[in-house]
């Protein structure tokens, strides 16, 4: 659970991030920016592994992340990467199982398939990814970790 101080800092942090590369937003965008902590009340973190299923017609969420700024480096399956650039956040190591690393750079772009088991972090100075998609229904992602919560809980 996060606070709405926290959301609300989280949101003009990234609005500052996206106006220092010369991307501007509306303050309704603003106002809108999706905040994920996972129910773990952690705003610094790895996007937790998760899938994202087909479900009643729907053949599942293809993603496009489009580096911007930074870095971020993806996780999915595949043959694991030797030396790793990024770790799962330590204690939930047991909720990562896939280790084949692509790193994105500014430019570049990465699709992951849908239904594809994949985790996320930014490098250290951090990232501003875009990130387009087919059809998208967050209530059906499934994470490997089942103590985490898509839809962040916010408290007064």
């Amino acid at each position: 659970m996060i606070t709405r101080v926290q959301l609300q800092a989280a949101q003009e942090r990234a609005a500052r991030m996206l106006a220092s590369i010369g991307i501007n937003i509306t303050a309704t965008e603003r106002q809108n920016i999706e905040v994920a902590e996972f129910g773990l009340g952690e705003l610094e973190q790895t996007c937790t592994e998760h899938r994202h299923p087909p479900s009643a017609g729907n053949p599942g969420k293809m993603e496009t992340f489009c580096c911007r700024w930074g870095c971020v480096v993806l996780f999915i399956k595949g043959d694991q990467t030797q030396y790793l650039q990024c770790k799962p956040p330590v204690g939930s190591e047991a909720y990562y199982t896939v280790f084949h690393e692509i790193a994105v750079s500014p430019g570049d772009q990465y699709t992951i398939p849908p239904d594809t088991l994949h985790w996320f972090q930014a490098g250290p100075e951090g990232a501003i990814v875009s990130e387009f998609s087919s059809a998208s229904h967050d209530e059906s992602d499934v994470f490997t970790d089942p103590g985490i919560r898509r839809i962040p809980e916010i408290s007064d």
